[in-house]
């Protein structure tokens, strides 16, 4: 090897908050807390306290390597342990207070947390959890103050105590799977994984996020870093509005006119509950340009309804596996020109992989398939923030990875000749009638799109003739659609008379993981029998 003449530093994520403090001293956090009031503080101060919760922390006998876990919300207090728990050199494992306390209990017992952090309105859950948890040797209430038993998150910062620079491969985070087959399984991530992911991510044919920006990240702190978007947005000195545990529509809308935001990012569902409240109140909003949706595929419709907004909106993709961010949608120069409706379905696709990432749409020997925008595969990838495998779980790390070590994500997707990708569903989302392959996905951004649909699931039920067939399971926007109206609009979409749903069921509201996603599985096991016996 011809050795370079270049510095050999490690990559660290506490780099971030020095840079910000030092560069973007006033630059402003804001929070809305629990009880509704707004808290402001700003980057030195998050620098100085998150050096103080190091010194607590270093006092509690937190060391390199040992885990600390949060359960919260996305405010400065959890900001401050963001950077301050990696800066310690140890791991922070941000649970999800969402799940339901059996597998809470499941994974901070595998991760072996030692130290708890969590909000103070999650007192009860955390009740319910200590006598369970095995290796949590402290309990501190992310609060002013806190109950017998438990420490103050603000009697905890102490002196304050300088970073402990572990090497770039070291592990700096943790987070676990939503455990939708199986127990959770957990994700250990490097500085250097996140480091790199942040500079990648940001990217103006990413998220585009500059030191001008104003970021409300909706997606929550404990669901996969908030997709790296709190390490984002502190790398470039950007005003950070977290928006606490109300994500209505109204307090939404409020945060961003008031603090003037112009980054956005979260799951369809919610964005679908705004662009009702918008439509429905006339309401525009004053500074918002853009805003990524991720989590699961949106509705063509979804893209239209905020780009006569004047919103842009841009396509995500990404996994716990995966840090989370490999995709993101923007239209190329040379596509600029196409008409509307064009433009609005190459925007409903999933996109392009970001730099660094390496991607492939595989048969089942790993072969790409055609890039015909019709033939199926699974996303494969490979990349410096891509797991080799799962934390303490050697039988779920192998069947994870291809035979060549590429990561197997479950979601089968087509990509056309510009490299565009478009998912199609989760593998065990597929619905399977006759030999053929139904994309339940195309079905219910399909429907979405009908004026009388607020929401749809499309799901596979067993069927003595056809092995499945699919469900629609519906939200009615105002007055019901009748089911011929229904499959009407599905052939005008262009699907064929054999893809269509066998029967709709209308329901009030469509059940949901911790993550905000269809819970399909659920669904399934409602409807099971419900095609017995049909021919």
């Amino acid at each position: 090897m011809f050795p370079s003449t270049m510095m050999d530093e490690d990559l660290n994520l506490w780099d971030f908050l020095e840079r910000a403090g030092e560069l973007f001293p006033r630059k402003e956090v804001v929070s809305r807390l629990p009880t509704g009031e707004v808290h402001r503080t700003d980057y030195a101060q998050v620098h100085r306290r998150a050096r103080q919760l190091m010194g607590g922390l270093k006092a509690l006998d937190v060391g390199v390597g040992d885990r600390v876990a949060t359960l919260g919300f996305n405010h400065f207090r959890h900001l401050e342990a963001y950077f301050a728990v990696p800066g310690r050199g140890a791991v922070l494992h941000t649970a999800n207070p969402r799940l339901s306390p059996k597998e809470i209990a499941y994974i901070l017992n595998h991760a072996e947390d030692k130290v708890l952090l969590f909000d103070p309105q999650l007192l009860p859950l955390v009740e319910a959890l200590r006598p369970e948890l095995k290796t949590v040797r402290h309990y501190v209430v992310m609060d002013e103050k806190a109950p017998e038993g438990y420490l103050a998150y603000e009697s905890l910062l102490g002196e304050e105590a300088e970073p402990v620079r572990v090497p770039e491969r070291a592990a700096c985070g943790m987070a676990y799977t939503t455990g939708t087959t199986g127990l959770p399984k957990g994700v250990v991530y490097s500085h250097r994984a996140l480091v790199l992911h942040s500079l990648a991510a940001n990217l103006t044919d990413s998220t585009a996020l500059s030191e001008k920006d104003v970021v409300l990240p909706v997606v929550p702190m404990f669901h996969v870093n908030a997709w790296c978007l709190p390490y984002a947005a502190t790398l470039v000195g950007a005003k950070q509005v977290l928006p606490g545990p109300r994500l209505d529509p109204a307090s939404l809308v409020e945060l961003f006119d008031r603090e003037e935001v112009t980054f956005t990012a979260g799951v369809p569902t919610v964005w679908l509950a705004l662009a009702d409240y918008l439509e429905s109140t006339g309401h525009r909003l004053k500074t918002l340009r853009r805003l990524v949706v991720g989590g699961s595929a949106a509705p063509q419709s979804l893209v239209e309804r905020f780009e006569r907004l004047g919103v842009e909106v841009r396509q995500g993709y990404g996994l716990t596996e995966t840090s989370p961010v490999v995709v993101q949608n923007f239209v190329k120069s040379h596509l600029e020109g196409l008409p509307w409706e064009a433009k609005m379905a190459l925007k409903a696709k999933t996109g392009l992989p970001i730099p660094l990432v390496r991607l492939r749409v595989a048969d089942e020997e790993g072969r790409p398939v055609p890039k015909d925008g019709k033939t199926l595969g699974e996303i494969q990838l490979k990349g410096p923030w891509i797991t080799a495998g799962y934390y303490r779980n050697e039988e779920a790390s192998r069947s994870a990875l291809a035979p060549d070590g590429w990561f197997r994500t479950g979601d089968i997707a087509v990509w056309d000749g510009e490299g565009y990708l478009e998912i199609k569903d989760r593998l065990k989302d597929l619905i399977k009638s006759g030999g053929e392959w139904i994309s339940s996905v195309d079905l219910e951004n399909a429907l979405m799109g009908h004026p009388g649909v607020k929401e749809a699931a499309v799901v596979a039920i067993p069927h003595p003739r056809w092995q499945e067939r699919p469900l629609a399971v519906v939200v009615p926007r105002g007055e019901k659609p009748s089911e011929e109206e229904l499959r009407q609009h599905l052939l005008q979409a262009g699907f064929a008379k054999w893809q269509l749903p066998d029967a709709f069921v209308f329901v009030e509201e469509i059940p949901r993981t911790s993550a905000g996603k269809f819970l399909k599985r659920a669904l399934r096991e409602q409807y099971k029998d419900l095609f017995q016996g049909g021919g």
